[in-house]
């Protein structure tokens, strides 16, 4: 595995792992008063234009990294609509 490839399955682990910790915390308090709709809204498009770029490229590590952000995002949000604000 070259150097690039080792940078870019670290960084992509790191970003869809920052997200589990919000998860976590949402769950385990039923409170997601303090979570940005807005925040995650622009979050989605960029992160389903991140897909979209990494389809057209045939980068498949870009699209499943960001496709599991995207589960995690919608996870949250639906956490957020299900325990209110």
């Amino acid at each position: 595995m070259e150097t690039d490839d080792i940078i870019g399955a670290v960084a992509g682990c790191l970003s869809t792992a920052a997200f589990l910790p919000q998860a976590w915390q949402i769950w385990k308090s039923r409170s997601a008063r303090d979570v940005s709709w807005a925040m995650y809204a622009v979050l989605i498009a960029g992160v389903g234009l991140w897909i979209v770029y990494g389809l057209r490229r045939g980068a498949l590590p870009l699209v499943l990294t960001n496709g599991v952000i995207l589960v995690l995002a919608l996870v949250i949000l639906a956490m957020k609509r299900r325990f209110g604000d």
